[in-house]
């Protein structure tokens, strides 16, 4: 009989195969069914299912994962030096390093007008495919953001949230890996793609 460390690892293993091939797409719809394929009722915390994750993908994808890694940082960093003006930052798992089949290169900006934002991408040719507003409740507090989705030249997906001017520089938590989310700035991609194209910001 497996014990309730190895139980509760087979279950984020089992939630993260899900959101993998796309059988779910919320860490708890996945953490949810993976516990009742087990028959359990604990669930592993999304750290535990973000880690498996990142195994199934290296698994999965192997060497090209690393090369489209690369190639996404680079992409990246074009779209910050064209966003250079508005406090860009690479977020989500490209900064991590934990991409997998169908990620898209996710990017945080500082800027009032939201248009702006949009008009440059444009204007650098990027393209843009569609924008909307996202409004967020967490613990009784509303946030709106304004996200433009788009597209790389080699077709990666590209997604950017444009936050106004006064809160850049906020502290943010990340609610995958509960540490905080810092991303990479233009100089700091720069170095990262110099020194160590691959590296992962991962907490232990």
């Amino acid at each position: 009989m497996p014990d309730d460390f190895d139980l509760k690892r087979r279950v984020a293993r089992e939630a993260a195969t899900l959101l993998y091939f796309g059988a779910e797409k919320e860490y708890k719809q996945a953490k949810e069914k993976a516990a009742e394929t087990f028959g359990v009722h604990f669930l592993p915390s999304n750290f535990e299912v973000a880690l498996e994750l990142d195994k199934v993908a290296e698994e999965n994808e192997g060497a090209r994962r690393k090369d489209r890694l690369i190639q996404m940082r680079m992409e990246a960093l074009e779209v910050l030096r064209l966003l250079g003006g508005f406090c860009p930052v690479l977020i989500g798992s490209v900064w991590r390093g934990t991409i997998k089949q169908g990620s898209d290169i996710d990017i945080a900006v500082y800027n009032d007008d939201q248009e702006e934002i949009t008009d440059v991408l444009k204007a650098g040719g990027v393209k843009v495919l569609r924008t909307a507003w996202t409004t967020v409740n967490k613990r009784g507090a509303t946030s709106e953001s304004f996200h433009i989705y788009a597209e790389t030249a080699s077709k990666h997906g590209l997604e950017i949230v444009v936050r106004s001017r006064e809160e850049a520089g906020k502290k943010r938590k990340c609610e995958t890996f509960g540490d905080e989310l810092k991303g990479l700035t233009i100089k700091e991609l720069e170095k990262i793609l110099k020194n160590n194209p691959t590296q992962q910001f991962i907490p232990t």
